[in-house]
């Protein structure tokens, strides 16, 4: 039985003869090309940092299983060379050669590793109102950095080529943690973006970054579906300046039909960064028909309120059909509005209107007097009537990072 790198040579070899094959010629040299690629990350990809096995477990079946005794019962036969991974909610068992439901993760050998360290896809140079972070450093640049893959599967996703893509779809050059701080060095930016896919799958590297950003003063954020584990968030949030969360849906039963994912894990994620009090801001898109209701509005808006308070920003962004939910129209502006409208009722202080260039939702307001401190438009800081991040006409202190 020939392996797959043997059935993709001799099929490279063979494609130049097939007659009108053309498609298939292209297709078939992609695929070799890809298996090439994989030996290279192969070779370059580091143990993973979260992750346990048999061997490495010992006799603690807790490291694995669920306390509910069935693992301590003597009866339970693991799979040889299996491992599980601990970096997020889904806790995939992957077996030898096999790989996580993020698709980046794999177990080589009995060992974990990570294919995306210091392997972006997408390198650029953003706003920080992009991302979107409204109370964090406005009007600054953000180096951001993407690789493959996600641990979810959002129909909406406007990002799909990277989020559910695997790390050997494209190529990219291997990216030292240094030189990605002196990429964004040379660039002039004093922030470091983790983001367009989702940064858990490459947690390894964002620590390293981190580490390293730390002593040129540059700092480093995070644009997550907040769906890890709480070791690993407890360890990046050491590194992090910001992290900006998105809660799409207040509802399982949205996360799990429209996500492939649960909704518990986000909200604990979000918890545990206002915590530890990190800066924090939430996205909700807003998706006709989906997650749009006036009692999940209600729902989402009371929970951040009690959860961790009326002053973290909360976004209700403009959804446009993308990847597998193209059947549905744009958010209404009037929904993103009510949306709006709802939070604020409900006491959240800092509400904005998302994917609306234009919209005097994007703008941030003094909870004291009501003037404009912050104007945007398209991304852009337009006016900033702050001094030392309070209000300059009533003085009131605006929750954030300003400098």
């Amino acid at each position: 039985m020939p392996t797959r790198r043997q059935f993709l040579q001799a099929s490279a070899r063979l494609v130049p003869a097939i007659a009108g094959g053309g498609l298939c010629a292209a297709a078939l040299r992609g695929l070799a090309a890809a298996d090439t690629l994989h030996d290279d990350l192969l070779a370059t990809a580091p143990v993973a940092r979260w992750w346990t096995s048999v061997e490495r477990a010992g006799a603690d079946c807790a490291a694995c299983h669920e306390r509910d005794g069935s693992a301590q019962a003597g009866k339970h036969e693991h799979a040889r060379g299996l491992v599980r991974c601990l970096l997020c909610a889904n806790g995939c068992s992957i077996e030898p050669g096999g790989r996580g439901e993020c698709r980046v993760r794999m177990n080589v050998g009995g060992e974990l590793r990570s294919l995306v360290y210091g392997r972006p896809l997408a390198v650029h140079l953003d706003p920080i109102e992009k991302k979107p972070f409204y109370h964090f450093l406005p009007g600054s640049a953000a180096y951001s950095l993407g690789t493959a893959g996600c641990p979810l599967h959002c129909r909406f996703c406007q990002n799909w080529q990277l989020s559910q893509a695997r790390p050997e779809d494209h190529a990219a050059p291997f990216l030292a943690p240094r030189a990605a701080v002196a990429a964004a060095a040379v660039r002039r930016s004093r922030i470091i973006a983790f983001t367009y896919n989702e940064p858990t799958v490459q947690a390894e590297f964002i620590g390293d970054v981190a580490r390293e950003a730390s002593k040129d003063g540059i700092r480093c954020v995070i644009v997550s579906c907040g769906f890890m584990t709480e070791a690993p968030l407890a360890e990046l949030c050491d590194g992090l300046a910001a992290v900006k969360i998105d809660l799409k849906g207040f509802s399982p039963g949205f996360y799990r039909d429209v996500c492939r994912a649960e909704l518990k894990p986000v909200l604990r994620s979000i918890a545990q960064v206002a915590r530890r009090r990190v800066h924090l801001e939430l996205v909700n898109l807003v998706v006709p028909t989906l997650n749009d209701s006036p009692s999940m509005l209600e729902g989402l808006a009371d929970w951040v309120v009690g959860e961790v308070g009326p002053d973290v920003p909360v976004h209700f962004t403009r959804f446009h059909p993308d990847y597998q939910l193209q059947n549905l129209p744009p958010t209404p502006v009037a929904a993103l509005e009510r949306a709006r409208e709802i939070a604020m009722r409900k006491g959240i202080r800092f509400a904005y209107v998302g994917n609306v260039p234009g919209h005097p939702g994007n703008n941030t307001y003094c909870p004291g007097c009501g003037r404009i401190v912050i104007a945007r438009s398209n991304f852009f800081v337009t006016d900033l009537q702050l001094d030392a991040g309070r209000c300059r006409s009533c003085h009131r202190a605006i929750p954030g990072v300003w400098s």
